[in-house]
């Protein structure tokens, strides 16, 4: 199944590397890696006794081969890779700690179109599985920060916010008044209760009066939607505009692959960028990444092949 997809991603275009296993600290924790450095297992180099990290995502580890080793090479470029990975605990939906990631980045390229490429990709290559009846949820964890960014809250409120958005607890949120302007509340309140079908979540958010700032992420999603629901009127797409967790380097829309009646995502991604947004190499990239334990799951089995 892992190589089927490398193939399929493959006809794309998609050229394909291979990130080491294990790197020294400094480099696997750098720019984005560092949202991973809690579930990173170590090891001392015993000849350098300089620390080591076992991978546990590649997306930040390709993104540094295309500003380093291919940073000649035009862009878009365009990667994919496929191995394991290892985390230090898993999560209730996915308690693995080891398993398989086949992923794709897109990189040097700021237009939703980049988004829409990668999401119907991996969505040609699960079909091409025998994957069907596939849900995709669709995120802008960039939202809710443009919105209270001009508020200039201490890091409590702000955790504190973001732990009630990520519930859904809009009465908790409504508590929140005596930290929070009014405005600002109606506006995530309006965002809360628009979660759900992506068509009706579109006309609801562009009857909110968000801030000017955010008319360019609100294009990019609208974009993306259309691009899909065109492309592939048979998933069924929802947005979720409030999600926050575990979407900490992400800079745009984030998106999550899952199958009808199979435990955990299929996969997830979204828009990034290569290193620090200080760094002068830094670049916009999309990608997603697949998870096969979970797609090895949702491949329909014909029986047992004769021996």
């Amino acid at each position: 199944a892992t190589e089927h997809i490398i193939a399929c991603f493959s006809s794309f275009g998609y050229e394909r590397v291979k990130p080491p296993l294990i790197e020294f600290e400094e480099s696997l924790l750098s720019g984005g890696g560092s949202a991973m450095a809690e579930q990173t297992f170590r090891i001392m180099d015993p000849i350098s006794q300089r620390m080591m990290g076992v991978r546990t995502d590649m997306t930040m580890q390709v993104a540094r081969i295309a500003t380093t080793r291919l940073k000649k090479k035009a862009r878009p470029i365009r990667l994919c890779y496929g191995g394991q990975v290892l985390r230090v605990r898993g999560t209730q939906i996915r308690p693995e700690r080891q398993f398989g990631q086949v992923g794709s980045e897109l990189i040097g390229n700021q237009s939703p179109k980049a988004d829409s490429e990668v999401i119907l990709m991996a969505v040609e290559a699960l079909y091409s599985l025998g994957i069907d009846d596939l849900s995709i949820d669709v995120g802008l964890p960039t939202l809710v920060p443009s919105i209270v960014r001009h508020l200039d809250l201490d890091e409590d409120i702000l955790k504190n916010l973001y732990a009630v958005l990520d519930r859904k607890d809009e009465s908790k949120l409504a508590c929140l008044d005596s930290e929070i302007s009014i405005d600002t509340i109606n506006q995530l309140e309006g965002l809360l209760r628009i979660t759900g079908p992506a068509k009706t979540a579109l006309t609801s958010l562009a009857k909110l009066k968000l801030p000017k700032t955010t008319a360019a992420e609100c294009h990019s999603l609208e974009s993306v939607i259309y691009d899909i629901s065109t492309a592939a009127p048979a998933v069924n797409l929802t947005v979720d505009l409030v999600e926050s967790r575990d979407l900490k380097y992400h800079t745009g829309i984030t998106f999550t692959i899952f199958a009808k009646s199979i435990r955990g995502e299929l996969g997830r991604g979204g828009r990034y960028l290569t290193g620090d947004k200080e760094a002068k190499n830094s670049e916009p990239a999309t990608g997603i990444t697949l998870f096969m334990d979970s797609i090895l799951r949702a491949i329909p089995t014909s029986g047992e092949n004769k021996r």
